[in-house]
């Protein structure tokens, strides 16, 4: 277990399980919880029987993105400290990328922003025929820069360029027919794909599973290097305390539509 905000066990198999675990606020993303997450691959890193990972979010929604309360509070402290947490919510990602053991996410309700992100750089993605996917941070005056990179490698650019600057709401089978989802199931169906995959997983070799991914990454040139990395830190702290950005969270806040539209 890292902290309660991220849930992880391994069983004898080396097959881990790692929860995310604010379901009253949807598995929304916040400091506590992107620590959890770095807290749980770090000991998972550990384990050398582990053979792959499997992600799911508790409760009715596996993750809807950003906590918008939380951004709020880090928009209004310091340029350095915007960039820290950019820099910690672009290392999860990138280190969920390039995770050396395969990755399968089970994805149920409601799965927005920085959810998205989380499913592209996943392996494997199953998602229940509830699933509800949307790019949504230009809504807010933000932007998705950091998944951008991995949203590119799995759907690529051309539904990056509708969905992205859109913030429409897609389902599952729309999910699954541009390359966000392999595989949909019925509600309740999630955990018998998700063993069914993990076994075939398990039937191949650890070394040449290991080594198939990194190529394929590398093939793809799918890598985020350090230049973009701290490039993408750079914007995507920077545009949290633009004037949009407090205006796009206000008006979540206050329920009501933003200035920049249109009466």
């Amino acid at each position: 277990m890292a902290n309660d905000t991220v849930l992880w066990e391994i069983d004898r198999r080396g097959v881990a399980t790692v929860t995310l675990n604010r379901p009253t606020v949807n598995n929304a993303y916040n400091g506590d919880l992107l620590q959890g997450l770095h807290d749980a691959m770090d000991a998972l890193g550990r384990e050398a029987s582990l053979r792959v990972v499997v992600l799911r979010g508790n409760g009715k929604h596996f993750q809807a993105g950003a906590d918008l309360a939380w951004i709020n509070g880090v928009a209004a402290q310091s340029p350095a400290e915007n960039e820290r947490a950019s820099r910690v919510t672009a290392e999860a990602i990138r280190r969920l990328d390039t995770c050396p053991v395969p990755t399968l996410a089970l994805v149920q309700g409601g799965c927005f922003g920085g959810g998205t992100g989380v499913a592209a750089a996943c392996d494997v993605v199953v998602a229940s025929t509830d699933a509800l996917f949307s790019i949504s941070e230009t809504r807010w005056g933000l932007m998705a820069g950091i998944i951008l990179p991995q949203l590119c490698q799995a759907i690529g650019l051309r539904q990056v360029r509708r969905y992205a600057l859109t913030g429409e709401r897609f389902g599952a089978e729309e999910a699954r027919r541009i390359g966000l989802v392999h595989e949909v199931v019925p509600v309740g169906g999630l955990a018998e794909a998700g063993a069914r995959i993990v076994d075939a997983i398990l039937m191949n070799a650890p070394a040449a599973t290991t080594a198939t991914k990194l190529r394929s990454l590398a093939s793809a040139q799918a890598f985020v290097d350090d230049g973009l990395l701290r490039d993408l830190i750079d914007e995507h702290a920077r545009t949290r305390q633009q004037a949009e950005a407090k205006e796009g969270l206000a008006s979540f806040k206050e329920k009501r539509k933003p200035a920049w539209y249109p009466e």
